[in-house]
């Protein structure tokens, strides 16, 4: 009977870690709104049947826009494909759930009677809940920041994939198009659905791609419609441009992985530096009681 409340404990912290493990780990973006983007303006598409969790997230969403310094990274939201109203739905569930978890977890202690003043509970509920509130905003964040890094490498291949096609003589819009055509990978799909529809409602494919850059704040795709635009329109050579942008680029691209990796083995410093003090304090023990008994 006395294992009763460390067990309830135990499983009501598994269960929290649990649901902060599984919102932290990186999710790939959703390719069903890609899909839906590249799929030509001029046809009548019927808008999506929003699910059960995206209509109460949206009402929660109503109420939460009127409370001050609350926002939607809607930017982030629509780069990873993800609905704003599930995002709420998701703070909230998180933030109740921090709530509840230490009153739950006091129920069996309370029951074997061990006295719990009534504030310890609700101040842990009340810290645990802001804690995980926050949760889907740094982990939307971090999601967010590993797909515009994806998003770079693919660029990175695209510029080449547009030099070699302007090198064989194709117009800025021809390489554009068929350099995006090459790819599979979402960012290739978002690169398609931008060129088509340039070419749907007849405006250049360099505004195509600035309008996407802006959209889903994209800045890497500033630099290649840039390029294109000089082309386009006073016709410089572009190829020597791209290549030189690309080789800029990766080099930019190495930097930061190295930068990364320099970080990462910084944050095992600590762990490695404490496990040799605590193996250096296990080798001293045995003398160091020795010399104190004697």
């Amino acid at each position: 009977m006395n294992l009763l409340p460390a067990v309830v404990t135990g499983g009501t912290a598994g269960a929290g870690v649990a649901l902060l493990v599984r919102e932290l780990l990186a999710s790939q973006p959703a390719l069903s709104p890609a899909l839906h983007r590249s799929v030509p303006a001029s046809l009548p598409m019927p808008e999506p049947e929003a699910d059960r969790e995206e209509v109460w997230g949206r009402w929660l969403l109503a109420r939460f826009e009127r409370l001050p310094g609350i926002k939607v990274p809607a930017t982030n939201l629509a780069l990873l494909g993800q609905g704003p109203g599930q995002f709420v739905l998701k703070k909230t569930a998180l933030a109740a759930l921090g709530l509840l978890c230490p009153a739950i977890a006091a129920i069996p202690w309370i029951i074997a009677g061990v006295g719990l003043p009534f504030y310890a509970p609700a101040g842990a509920g009340l810290l645990i809940a802001a804690l995980l509130f926050i949760t889907p905003d740094l982990a939307v964040r971090d999601q967010a920041k590993r797909a515009r890094q994806e998003f770079t490498h693919a660029v990175s291949a695209y510029l080449d994939l547009v030099a070699l096609k302007r090198a064989a003589d194709a117009g800025p819009a021809e390489a554009l198009e068929k350099a995006a055509g090459v790819g599979e990978g979402w960012p290739f799909l978002y690169l398609q659905g931008a060129l088509r529809r340039a070419r749907l409602e007849k405006i250049p494919p360099y505004q195509a791609l600035t309008d996407l850059a802006r959209e889903y704040d994209l800045p890497v795709l500033d630099d290649v419609a840039d390029i294109m635009r000089g082309s386009a329109t006073d016709g410089a050579a572009v190829y020597k441009a791209l290549r030189a942008r690309t080789a800029a680029l990766n080099a930019e691209l190495l930097a930061d992985q190295a930068a990364e990796a320099n970080t990462a083995s910084e944050k095992m410093t600590a762990p490695g530096a404490l496990l040799a003090v605590l193996v250096m304090l296990l080798m001293a023990f045995p003398a160091v009681i020795r010399m104190l008994t004697v």
